[in-house]
């Protein structure tokens, strides 16, 4: 058949057509030869959100650790001040015949140690550290037992006079005495009693008396729990309404728990003890068994003057808001304190407060807590 027109042209326009990609195949390869192509532009689409970089959380300082509380090293309470005073706590002999009583200034005392004399009866030594009264008495003088009872406070000792060994004894314990008989002042005899029942201190004039060496507050004698009710036997299951101490044949010292104000009342036999007007009171009360021997001196009575044997170990109980703890007490040396352990062999812990000592006579004494 004979080609026509129509089919020519379209086939001159398609070779054209085929001529033209072929040469802008060519030239593009030639141009990608020389230069690499740009990447593609990625758009996001305009709903999608593009995340931005979230900042690092900032470093927050550390909390300063609380301080702790300050307490007073002989009650455990807080002394409401930055640090303790830097005073030294000063111990009195204080006389508990019939003759002496009613006493003044023993409620202000830290600690008070009971302990039996000649005859049978009682005297005290009291501490003072946190509280330091005008007016305490009758005060009395020196025994064998006092400079191992005062030494580990490295403080004061005032009394009225004693035997020249017994006083020499307390200088031997480190312990600096302020005595009556050496004209030391803050001592003065009232009009209202006999002598030798009528001798009355000052605890704030018997501090100001302290050697450099000893104007510093004592160490803590005892553990002490951070708050009431904590302590070692206020955390028992024991009733400890009631210790009834047989001292000697003449005195008789009871300990009564009075919840309303959390302390125990103190009575010589049925009659509540009496002290500057108020019925003596304790947080804590400590009840020790302790050896005790006849020293070779005698009294001006012809009485033998007993000591207390302070060094060595022995059983005890611990009363603290009505309850009772066992323990055993340990004292290495003269100057050292006494350690409490509870029977698992823990330390004992008192409740803050004041603390009252009951020094019984083993084979002698007795006590029975109910």
């Amino acid at each position: 058949m004979p080609r026509t027109p129509a089919r020519g042209a379209r086939r001159a326009r398609t070779g054209a057509a085929a001529a033209l990609v072929a040469l802008a195949l060519v030239t593009t390869a030639a141009c990608g030869a020389g230069k690499p192509a740009a990447p593609p532009t990625v758009t996001a689409a305009p709903d999608v959100a593009v995340p931005k970089a979230t900042p690092p959380d900032p470093v927050k300082p550390k909390p300063k650790p609380k301080p702790k509380p300050v307490v007073w090293p002989l009650t455990g309470k807080r002394t409401g001040t930055a640090k303790v005073p830097a005073r030294p706590a000063v111990a009195v002999k204080i006389e508990n015949s019939t003759a002496a009583r009613p006493q003044r200034g023993l409620q202000s005392a830290d600690i008070v140690w009971e302990q039996v004399v000649e005859g049978g009866i009682s005297r005290y030594v009291a501490v003072y550290h946190s509280s330091l009264p005008s007016t305490v008495g009758p005060v009395r003088s020196v025994r064998p037992m006092d400079p191992a009872i005062v030494a580990p406070m490295h403080g004061i000792l005032a009394y009225s006079g004693g035997q020249p060994p017994f006083i020499r004894a307390v200088g031997k314990a480190g312990v600096q005495s302020v005595t009556m008989d050496s004209g030391d002042p803050g001592f003065w005899r009232s009009g209202d009693r006999y002598a030798p029942h009528n001798v009355y201190g000052s605890v704030k004039t018997f501090a100001k008396q302290a050697n450099k060496s000893r104007a510093t507050p004592p160490r803590a004698q005892f553990s002490y729990a951070a708050k009431a009710g904590q302590g070692s036997a206020a955390t028992h299951d024991r009733r400890g309404h009631v210790a009834d101490v047989r001292l000697s044949p003449a005195q008789r010292t009871v300990w009564r728990w009075k919840a309303k104000t959390a302390t125990y009342a103190r009575y010589d036999g049925s009659t509540p003890s009496i002290s500057s007007g108020s019925q003596l009171r304790a947080r804590n009360v400590l009840v020790l068994s302790v050896a005790m021997k006849n020293t070779k001196y005698r009294d001006p009575s012809g009485a033998p003057v007993p000591e207390t044997q302070m060094v060595g170990t022995g059983k005890g109980v611990l009363l603290t808001r009505g309850k009772a703890l066992s323990v055993t007490w340990k004292k290495k040396g003269t100057r050292s304190r006494i350690v409490l352990t509870t029977p698992g062999g823990k330390p004992a812990k008192l409740d803050p407060g004041n603390l009252w000592i009951e020094l019984v006579p083993r084979g002698s004494g007795s006590w029975r807590v109910s």
